[in-house]
């Protein structure tokens, strides 16, 4: 009646993920990518926390600091970019 019950799971094969050899490439570019995304992160906050001394000498601070937070979460992104990808393919 139920077929999956009687399935051992010892059965179910269990792949291992292997690269091909002509996605160096791509992955050379990937690797670029996400450093440069990451560099440009880092210059973001600094600019950023200049941009939060210069207010803040003007009584304007709290309108960087929403600023940081978007510079944070795009750094966030980038570097789990290859677990959001993973958990979706």
């Amino acid at each position: 009646m139920n077929s999956f019950v009687s399935l051992d799971g010892n059965v179910i094969p269990n792949p291992t993920p292997v690269v091909p050899a002509q996605a160096g490439g791509l992955l050379t570019i990937l690797n670029w990518a996400s450093g440069i995304g990451l560099v440009l992160g880092v210059l973001g906050v600094i600019i950023v926390g200049i941009g939060m001394v210069i207010q803040l000498q003007r009584g304007e601070g709290a309108q960087a600091i929403s600023k940081l937070g978007w510079v944070l979460l795009g750094c966030i992104i980038i570097t789990s970019a290859a677990g959001i990808v993973r958990a979706f393919v």
